[in-house]
């Protein structure tokens, strides 16, 4: 084997595992956010999750990167421990399809038809076509579709290169001495288990194998089952990177990984032994080749599967036992709330913000509840809930902002730019929301510190208020968190209604202060809680207008406004109607 057989299997390692890296990261790019909620209703039970993590890895190409989602998932706190570990067994099934497709290379016939099974035959074809659709097309989509074509056949070229490279070794006599130490198959399990764990990819080394096996034709079935062993152990060392600074359940997802590969790889290998000094296998003699190894490979991996499926409780308390809460130390998880691996997948990290956005939103909404509470019956405990709130909702801001912005460096679909652009917009309005609220708290605590009462009249004026800023709440917060442009729409004329109690609540309130109905000092305090209800409902229409203007791609939102304000909208006026009859306010003076 020459120094040029050297660079060849080298260079082609390396474009095998950057067509892999490519392959799995565009599929990933696709499925985006989707994957999340699939991931979400498919783990209700172990076989669901194990039919998941089959399809799932089948699709995005690497069990690895299933895994490391999972830990991302159970660190966020959407997922528990339990549901992930069926998940993690149906990963290791289903990344046994990238060995066949990778097994198809070695088809060789003289009929035209099987020719064309061989992917080495038509991945140039796929190379061309991606690469067409990545400098023609102006849709990030199809770019996309571009990258997987193309990150393909760089997969199938780097097989090839490999497979060539070591063609030689088969009649090297060093090699063929070297290979007697793979007939220790506690040797083949650490071998395997050290190269995956180096190349943190079990599909690269099975490839090597599978290049290795039919080039020099000189591999064993005794030499391959441990070695492939390993490679399952090896695989394990990624996830435990990934969890790495990350709270103590998803550590033990990573841990449940290793646990379930060494047990089921160990067991295995224990009973191929038995067995074959108890029956004297015949075929461990026999050569393999890339249809072997995978056929190996997926038989190992399927058995594993089925031993260890009824036992997923046990390796959860295994993983338990393995990483302790240590509660009597007093020691307390970290609030994670967005989880950066998922930014190597800006679809699902986006999916991710928009949920964390979506309880931000909650809690706004809930702030703002409070305080209507507060300032008819005053109640330190829901004073200081108010406060807490505020206080997390600020947070939410700083994380979310600053995430997003780490989640923009990446190369995302017109989709997600949309979806980063209504969240940006949003977690502003929903701060200054909550920001309001405290106000209100202000005006409860003066009312309560001064024993100020306001008019009957004042307060039933109040009460209609009250009730038409957590209609506009509720819808804004549903238009947001549902997607919703239909219900967005319904926003703007409640806030033009709203705008217009506050205008005629000041003017009754002159009238009371002149005949002396009120005093001064309960002017103050009623003019500040109207000035903070119309900021909320302003801010409202804010994420509203947004939540339109993004799906529809138009105006700007003042621009919006004046148009939909000026050209007498016959739906707009037609709602306005409907909400200024359900918040009337009351005829009568005190």
């Amino acid at each position: 084997m020459s120094i040029f057989d050297i660079i060849n299997l080298v260079g082609g390692l390396a474009i095998f595992l950057y067509g892999m890296g490519l392959l799995s990261e565009k599929l990933e790019k696709i499925a985006g956010g989707k994957l999340e909620a699939i991931f979400e209703k498919l783990t209700s039970n172990r076989f669901k999750g194990l039919f998941l993590g089959m399809i799932v890895t089948a699709l995005v190409q690497s069990s690895t990167a299933t895994t490391v989602m999972l830990v991302g998932f159970v660190n966020s706190g959407l997922m528990r421990l339990s549901q992930a570990i069926s998940v993690i067994m149906g990963a290791n099934v289903g990344t046994t399809v990238t060995t066949w497709i990778l097994a198809l290379s070695g088809l060789e016939s003289d009929n035209i038809w099987v020719q064309l099974l061989n992917p080495k035959n038509f991945s140039p074809i796929l190379a061309l076509i991606g690469i067409v659709m990545r400098m023609m097309s102006k849709q990030d989509r199809k770019k996309d579709v571009g990258g997987i074509l193309i990150g393909f056949a760089l997969l199938m070229t780097g097989m090839s290169m490999m497979t060539t490279s070591v063609a030689p070794l088969q009649y090297s006599p060093k090699f063929a001495s070297l290979l007697t130490a793979f007939t220790n198959p506690v040797l083949g399990l650490i071998v395997g288990a050290v190269v995956t764990a180096i190349l943190h990819s079990s599909a690269a080394s099975v490839g090597m194998l599978q290049a290795l096996s039919a080039s020099t034709k000189s591999f064993t079935f005794g030499m391959a089952i441990p070695i492939i062993l390993g490679q399952n152990i090896g695989t394990c060392v990624t996830a435990l990177v990934s969890s790495i600074g990350a709270n103590k359940n998803a550590k033990r997802v990573a841990v449940t990984h290793l646990y379930f590969n060494l047990i089921g790889s160990v067991a295995v290998l224990i009973l191929y032994l038995i067995l074959d000094r108890i029956i004297d296998f015949s075929f461990k003699d026999q050569l393999v080749t890339g249809f072997s190894v995978a056929i190996v490979h997926t038989v190992f991996n399927v058995f594993t599967t089925a031993l260890l499926l009824p036992f997923t409780e046990g390796l959860e308390k295994l993983a338990y036992l393995t990483i302790k809460d240590n509660r009597e130390a007093g020691e307390a998880e970290p609030t994670v709330i967005l989880d950066e691996r998922f930014l190597k997948t800006p679809g699902m990290a986006l999916e991710q913000c928009r949920n964390v956005t979506n309880r931000m939103a909650s809690i706004s909404k809930n702030t703002i509840s409070l305080a209507i509470d507060t300032i008819k019956v005053y109640d330190d405990d829901k004073a200081q809930m108010i406060v807490q709130d505020e206080d997390t909702v600020d947070k939410y801001e700083d994380v979310i902002g600053s995430y997003l912005v780490k989640a923009s460096l990446r190369s995302m679909t017109a989709a997600d730019n949309k979806t980063v652009s209504s969240i940006l917009h949003a977690i502003g309005d929903f701060e200054r929301i909550s920001d309001h609220a405290v106000n209100l708290l202000d005006s409860a605590k003066e009312i309560n510190e001064k024993g100020l009462e306001f008019s009957n009249q004042a307060k039933r004026e109040l009460d209609v208020l009250f009730r038409a800023l957590e209609d506009i709440l509720k819808i804004t917060v549903r238009a947001f968190t549902d997607h919703d442009v239909e219900t967005a729409r319904r926003v703007e004329p409640l806030e033009e209604v709203v705008d217009n109690l506050c205008a005629e609540m000041k003017n009754r309130h002159i009238d009371r202060l002149r005949d002396q109905v009120c005093t001064i000092e309960q002017g103050f305090v009623f003019t500040d809680i109207l000035t903070n209800v119309e900021r909320v409902s302003d801010h409202c229409s804010n994420i509203a207008v947004n939540i339109i203007q993004i799906s529809d791609g138009t105006l700007e939102n003042h621009e919006y406004l004046q148009n939909l304000k000026k050209s007498e909208n016959e739906d707009f006026l037609r709602q306005v109607d409907e909400y200024s009859l359900k918040y009337l306010l009351p005829q009568g003076r005190d």
